[in-house]
């Protein structure tokens, strides 16, 4: 790995809330030989089943879905505020229609399998713990439904341990 430095998972320091809301974070995972990647600003990290653990949502219509359906590991990596052309355009194309891996200027690694771009500045390994998907009918508040998912594209949820992490 380039320059980066192990951090245990409890001693990151960055704002989770300003780098998956506001900063987004790539979500990548491999499938066979096939690595694709997409921009994601909803998810969390938090304390589950005694890990430290990561949660990612993904819509059922995105192609990243297939890779985190066929793996059980994915990387979550966040960047500094210079790659946000970058994140825009990987979270507006598909990978089914374009290599936009190639076309984004950032390098494609890998860690004990796992895709991750070098250019992050934290890196969370992942391992996945749980898969399901969002029920309409356990929503309590049902105006997120009406507001979110119109189309019935309900997201999958991914609970995954943060397996190792660095910065």
């Amino acid at each position: 790995m380039k320059t980066f430095k192990p951090i245990n998972a409890d001693k990151i320091s960055q704002n989770p809330f300003k780098l998956i809301g506001k900063d987004w974070m790539l979500v990548t995972a491999k499938k066979g030989d096939k690595v694709n990647t997409m921009t994601a600003s909803w998810g969390g990290v938090g304390i589950m089943w005694g890990k430290s653990v990561a949660y990612v949502v993904i819509r059922p219509q995105r192609y990243t879905k297939e890779f985190m359906d066929a793996s059980d590991t994915f990387s979550l990596t966040f960047y500094p505020a210079e790659y946000r052309k970058q994140l825009s355009y990987l979270g507006s194309v598909s990978g089914r229609d374009e290599d936009k891996i190639a076309n984004c200027s950032l390098t494609l690694a890998e860690h004990e399998g796992i895709p991750y771009f070098e250019e992050a500045k934290l890196v969370l390994f992942c391992k996945k713990l749980y898969v399901q998907e969002l029920d309409k009918n356990a929503f309590l508040d049902s105006s997120i439904v009406d507001k979110w998912y119109q189309n019935n594209d309900l997201h999958t949820l991914y609970i995954a341990e943060i397996t190792e992490s660095y910065n």
